[in-house]
């Protein structure tokens, strides 16, 4: 069977594992046995992906990233490097937890910056905008940006990343958005 991804020599995949077209994998990681991955995604140096993650496609994870079990990238996610993501609430070594694993979304477009932290079972909203540093202990609406610790809500991003001012027109783009019941929504246009 002919492989339509590129993993660095170092990798390890184990069989089983599902990777997509044009994904490519550098040094050091490790892709468990059951994991997803889409097709042109990149992952970085030293990325770990379980058994029981999904990685949607063009997804691009940096170096030294965990993407454990019950954890979900859906499409165009960007994961800064080092950035946190956890599945259980209360571990403790000598204390089994895998059947409580809590599901953390990453939905499409979304950004986690360098070293943030997730704290499992939340839900970052589409084209949202995790600060490098922050901690999110809670649902993060579609485009919010989020800085902080924990995290709290600084403002509206675009889909392009850019910071809207209270115009709500993408500066990069001209792309216009709007305010309905304390959500962001892009105008059709």
């Amino acid at each position: 069977m002919m492989e339509n991804y590129f993993a660095h020599e170092t990798v390890c995949i184990d069989e089983g594992a599902a990777i997509g077209n044009g994904t490519r994998i550098w040094h050091f990681s490790h892709v468990m046995r059951g994991a997803q991955i889409g097709e042109d995604c990149v992952l970085g140096q030293n990325v770990y992906v379980g058994g029981k993650a999904i990685i949607g496609n063009r997804v691009k994870i940096q170096n030294n990233v965990s993407v454990y079990d019950a954890v979900v990238l859906e499409d165009d996610v960007f994961c800064g490097p080092g950035c946190v993501f956890t599945n259980v609430v209360n571990p403790r070594a000598f204390v089994e937890r895998k059947a409580e694993y809590r599901e953390t979304r990453v939905m499409q477009g979304a950004t986690i910056g360098a070293n943030a932290t997730l704290v499992c079972g939340v839900t970052i909203g589409r084209y949202a905008m995790i600060g490098a540093g922050a901690v999110v202990t809670r649902d993060v609406k579609p485009f919010a940006l989020m800085v902080g610790i924990p995290a709290r809500q600084k403002g509206w991003v675009s889909r392009s990343g850019a910071v809207l001012g209270d115009d709500l027109v993408c500066p990069e783009t001209g792309e216009k958005y709007r305010l309905i019941n304390h959500q962001l929504e892009i105008i059709a246009g």
